[in-house]
């Protein structure tokens, strides 16, 4: 597959451009700071990359404006009071010290319990967090992944979680294996759906095309409102996008 990648400037706007074996050109500006995307036919030149770029400047800017007013969150320090999210819904912390294991508790759908080991820093705590973050997920994709296979007659080989600070998911098409962000564990179930959805699709459709749309659009007709809202949601002090 040929993929070619560089950066032109337009109007003062930095744009990557991605030439691959598609037939039309698409562009998008992505969170978190309004990072403008063209991905183009390998035959189209860069001038008519900046045409297109220039006929659709308004609009690049306005995309722009909302991420920067996007709200962002502070890097968590892990102490009491501090806010969290499950599932989209905000938890406050409680941390808890004691001689055991640490373990997470969710209470009164308002509060988040980190049990931790006495003397643990901030790191020890986000560590807790993050491996009860992997085990809900765990629990969660599987009924979700299968609902999915079915529906779009696919099937993956392999699925996993990590950490990943430039998207939401990834899908290795060769291997069939689809990759999910640890950091979903934090959204509402159907932004988890939509992004496994899309990640799926291109056991169906390799690229980001104009078959890829209507796919998505065929099988889960408000992809679109969950993307936007996963995108409008308070960014963290690592960001990520899609």
């Amino acid at each position: 597959m040929n993929i070619e990648s560089h950066r032109i400037t337009v109007s003062g706007i930095t744009v990557e451009v991605v030439r691959k074996a598609i037939k039309n050109l698409h562009l998008g500006v992505y969170p978190p700071h309004g990072r403008v995307r063209v991905a183009a036919p390998l035959a189209v030149s860069d001038d008519a990359v900046k045409l297109a770029v220039i006929t659709r400047l308004s609009w690049i800017k306005r995309q722009k404006a909302k991420f920067d007013a996007q709200p962002r969150q502070s890097q968590r320090e892990m102490v009491n009071g501090e806010s969290h999210y499950f599932l989209g819904q905000r938890y406050r912390l409680n941390v808890i010290e004691h001689n055991g294991a640490g373990k997470v508790v969710l209470r009164n759908k308002a509060a988040i319990d980190i049990y931790v080991r006495q003397g643990s820093d901030a790191e020890m705590r986000e560590k807790v967090l993050q491996r009860w973050y992997r085990e809900q997920l765990k629990a969660l994709v599987p009924p979700l992944l299968e609902k999915w296979q079915q529906a779009l007659g696919v099937q993956a080989a392999d699925w996993g979680i990590k950490k990943m600070k430039t998207k939401w998911g990834g899908c290795t098409v060769e291997a069939r294996r689809i990759w999910l962000n640890l950091e979903l564990a934090k959204k509402p179930i159907q932004h988890i759906e939509y992004i496994l959805v899309h990640e799926l699709m291109h056991l169906l459709e390799r690229h980001h095309n104009d078959r890829f749309t209507a796919l998505m659009t065929q099988f889960m007709p408000h992809w679109r409102h969950n993307r936007e809202e996963l995108n409008r949601a308070p960014l963290g002090h690592e960001t990520w996008d899609y």
